[in-house]
């Protein structure tokens, strides 16, 4: 493989990253936890857009099984859009192993 066309393929998948990147940015993720009680929504970016409680789960005597619910629901939301960018970038970069 010649060096021009190797620069070519990397300027190409350097585009197609920050492409991806931007696109992931721009989405959301949703997740529950509670059985549904607690609905945590974030960006791509990893910033908490929204949080849903049902007024049921809130119960002044058991505080603390409301906060675990809470980052339960809002670590879920960010594992998916994690695991949604890696996939994207795993998919462009063709499984070269780099790490991003």
């Amino acid at each position: 493989m010649d060096m021009k066309k190797m620069m070519k393929q990397a300027q190409r998948m350097q585009r197609d990253a920050a492409a991806a990147q931007e696109e992931i940015a721009a989405m959301e993720f949703t997740a529950t936890a509670g059985g549904g009680m607690v609905e945590a929504t974030v960006t791509g970016n990893g910033e908490v857009k929204a949080l849903k409680i049902d007024p049921e789960a809130v119960d002044p005597e058991d505080v603390e099984m409301l906060e675990d619910t809470v980052v339960a629901a809002v670590n879920e939301a960010l594992r998916n859009a994690s695991e949604e960018s890696n996939n994207r970038m795993s998919s462009i970069m063709g499984g070269m192993n780099l790490p991003f």
